[in-house]
């Protein structure tokens, strides 16, 4: 099935309700947490983004400036506490009090059992799960204070359906998702919401074309976009989802519902 690439890369804009207010991104150097910051400053947001690779970081922001956004760059080891208050001291100390909240860095790592080692497990954690505490706790009161705002905290398919290796990727992915439910309800009252989008494979890492946009294990027949994931994510930040909180939305092409590959049977 031949997919029209332009649709699957480019978003246009469609929120005027996130004009001028300002977001925090992690991992906004690649992947998902690019296209989300870029999709954010399309819709007219500032964007605040950090993550461990200053290049990668740079480029994003060149591809925001490019356009006319308004953009941040503050290269961060989120697995570092002092690391996660600066990039939010310095966030607010250029954009002032934020709107939304975009958690999307982790440790891409998928071992055997065996090899894991207890250092490994810990930055997993501090990455995946920690940051998004402790990013939650610095953007909390301005939110608080404006009766408004929007965390999303990018999960998996792999939080509810296993991987063979990678126990804790998957571990952090199951947490981020409690977290979700937890907080969506403390903070409900309000005026905060809180979601999580849960991908299938995304082509991340890997040309976007027509011979990589095939992959016969998924139900749609492809694997996602990180433009289809932003679009989710700037849906949940938006009114459009004003009555949505505590939900973790599965954006996998059909991955976590399906019980044998397409073609097979149990």
């Amino acid at each position: 099935m031949k997919s029209d690439i332009e649709a699957l890369i480019s978003k246009p804009a469609c929120y005027p309700d996130l004009r001028r207010g300002a977001a925090w991104i992690t991992g906004g150097g690649s992947g998902i947490g690019r296209g989300v910051a870029l999709r954010l400053a399309a819709e007219g947001m500032r964007v605040a983004i950090c993550g461990r690779r200053k290049e990668k970081l740079e480029e994003t922001a060149t591809l925001i400036a490019a356009t006319g956004g308004k953009v941040l760059a503050v290269p961060a080891d989120l697995s570092k506490a002092e690391d996660v208050a600066r990039f939010a001291e310095v966030a607010l100390g250029e954009f002032g009090p934020a709107n939304a909240l975009v958690h999307s860095a982790m440790l891409m790592r998928f071992p055997p059992f065996e090899e894991y080692t207890p250092e490994l497990w810990d930055q997993s954690f501090a990455t995946g799960v920690r940051a998004a505490y402790l990013l939650t706790s610095k953007i909390l009161p301005g939110m608080v204070e404006r009766g408004r705002g929007g965390i999303v905290l990018i999960s998996s398919v792999l939080g509810t359906r296993m991987n063979r290796t990678g126990l804790a990727y998957c571990a952090v992915k199951g947490a981020l998702e409690s977290m979700t439910r937890q907080m969506s309800l403390e903070f409900a009252e309000r005026g905060i919401r809180v979601n999580a989008v849960a991908p299938g494979l995304i082509l991340s890492w890997r040309p976007i074309t027509d011979e990589n946009l095939t992959h016969d294990m998924i139900p749609l027949r492809r694997p996602g976009t990180p433009a289809e994931m932003a679009a989710v994510v700037a849906f949940l930040l938006s009114h459009q989802s004003s009555y949505i909180t505590g939900q973790v939305i599965h954006a996998d092409g059909g991955t976590s519902v399906q019980l044998a590959p397409p073609g097979q049977r149990l």
